[in-house]
Parts: C-alpha cells; structure tokens; sequence
C-alpha cells in the first residue's frame, strides 16, 4: 500500500474527503519526525512506539575493494509494533 492508497483507505474508513485524510497523514508524518528529531518517543497504545535508535560506531568493508572501513556512529528512527499490532497480523 502506497500513501495514496492508505489516504484513500483512511478517507473511507472515517468518511472524511481524501483532501483532509492527506492532510491528516501529512500532519503525523510531520509531527513524529518532528519528535524524534527531538529525542522523543512517540506511543500510540494498541499501535506501537517510534523511537530512536543509536548506532555505535563500527568497521566495515567495502565489498569493491575489500578494504576495512570505520563507519560512524548514527542514530536511526525505529518502530516498536504493540501488541495489539502483532495480534492482528498473526
């Protein structure tokens, strides 16, 4: 599913235009980032948690030449399902 079938999902489902639903999904879209841009968590209960992630720094190799790398430490967003979530997926 794509953002302009999940708009057209989410429109359905709460019988609102598309044109709002876009908004609504560019709005948390916007809002989480912004949060985790923040250091913050994002809970939703029965859904899951955004959060992010620390990556420590480490040695790699690049493939082309086999040569080692040192690649930096970085910090990644993450996706906690909850377990209502898993519930219905499995």
């Amino acid at each position: 599913m794509n953002k302009s079938e999940l708009i057209e999902a989410i429109a359905e489902e709460a019988d609102v235009p598309k044109a709002q639903a876009g908004r609504v999904i560019d709005a948390m879209t916007s809002v989480v980032g912004d949060a985790l841009s923040e250091g913050q968590q994002v809970s939703m209960v029965g859904f899951g948690t955004f959060m992010v992630r620390e990556r420590p720094a480490r040695s790699g190799r690049n493939p082309r030449t086999g040569e080692t790398i040192q690649i930096a430490a970085s910090k990644t967003p993450s996706f906690k399902a909850g377990k209502a979530l898993k519930d219905r997926v499995n």
